[in-house]
């Protein structure tokens, strides 16, 4: 079967943290036969900084960010059995939905797939003339990589037809352990771009610990930290590409995951981050959220903080050896539980029960 994929980025990590369960996910699909084209936007400077070339495994279509473009490549959603629109492609989303939408065949599974499923239904909820209100009567999946039991009932509330979250995951052949690298040397890292809806919380998190611990040496990776007063013994890398990740991750003594406020509030949504640092064998702080124990056991797997006072208590106490245990018992809880395989086959799965219960229907 043949998907069409509109998304923000395969190719660039920059300023686009879907890439990795973008990547993850389409290859492991690839396996099961599917054959996918992925269509981008040049937009945000994110063709200058990309990470992987055209893979073998998906074709990847990269268009101008204006409106005749967005209108050619939506016409090529005719040629898919399945027609998926991302949620934050970042250019035109709203006129992006509705023209692969008006494009795709009566036959096809249109699917509009939700990486940020706690802010789009706060959209939902504030906006009442938002397009997707009208557009969920012609989609017939709604797919979320988190948001657990709520985000499935608000969105089966506004009108969806199904919703099925499809956690992050791991995918070991690109994250993994690795040697430790000498620029990435310290005893807590953060690694994340500069968002409105997280900054307060790495000021809780990352920031408050630091000025608390001054005799411990802190790291902060990801965009738009430039101007940010920081104390001094933070120090900032800018952008770390995704091929640095592992090392990145392995390291510190310690990897800080501090979610977004949409995130976090909702619960059920672990980040990329996650998993990446798992899969590279980090020892994980996080910021508390519900649902954490479905992916990872706390204070064995993953070590979770209330505030920053909790992150300087744990950095206080946290030997080496601790840390190894701990990102060791993470690295086999994740490759045993949380793999983009096992999430590739319940997508299969679904796409395919789909397409049964559509030839059923029509032989009736």
């Amino acid at each position: 079967m043949k998907i069409a994929f509109y998304g923000s980025s395969l190719l660039s990590s920059y300023w686009n943290g879907a890439a990795t369960y973008y990547r993850g996910l389409l290859k492991a699909l690839s396996r099961h036969g599917y054959d996918i084209v992925f269509y981008e936007p040049d937009a945000f400077d994110r063709q200058k900084h990309r990470d992987i070339e055209i893979p073998d495994w998906c074709d990847v279509v990269v268009y101008e960010a204006t409106p005749h473009a967005l209108m050619q490549v939506a016409s090529r959603a005719a040629q898919a059995d399945i027609v998926v629109k991302a949620s934050g492609v970042g250019f035109e989303d709203e006129a992006l939905l509705r023209a692969v939408l008006d494009h795709s065949r009566r036959d096809a599974l249109t699917v509009f797939w939700d990486v940020d499923a706690p802010a789009t239904l706060g959209e939902l909820r504030n906006d009442p003339d938002h397009s997707l209100h009208e557009a969920m009567k012609r989609i017939g999946l709604v797919l979320t990589y988190g948001g657990g039991d709520p985000v499935v009932r608000d969105y089966r509330a506004l009108g969806a037809a199904a919703c099925v979250p499809i956690y992050n995951a791991l995918d070991p052949e690109t994250h993994h352990p690795v040697a430790g690298n000498p620029r990435f040397a310290c005893d807590l890292a953060f690694l994340g771009n500069r968002l409105p809806d997280r900054e307060a919380r790495v000021g809780s998190f990352f920031l408050e610990p630091a000025c608390a611990l001054a005799d411990h040496r802190f790291l902060l990776g990801g965009s738009g930290w430039d101007d940010k007063p920081l104390p001094a013994n933070v120090s900032w890398l800018g952008h770390v590409g995704t091929r640095d990740h592992n090392a990145f991750n392995v390291t510190p003594k310690a990897v800080l995951n501090i979610s977004r406020d949409s995130m976090a509030s909702n619960g059920f949504s672990p980040a990329t981050r996650v998993f990446e640092a798992a899969g590279a064998g980090a020892c994980l702080i996080t910021d508390a959220w519900a649902g954490i124990e479905m992916f990872l056991t706390p204070g064995e797997e993953i070590l979770v903080a209330r505030d920053g006072a909790d992150v300087a208590a744990i950095m206080r106490t946290l030997t080496p050896q601790q840390a190894k245990a701990i990102g060791a018992a993470a690295l086999a809880r994740v490759l045993a539980e949380h793999t983009y395989t096992l999430r590739a086959e319940l997508v299969d799965a679904i796409f395919r029960a789909h397409f049964e219960r559509r030839a059923v229907e029509a032989a009736e």
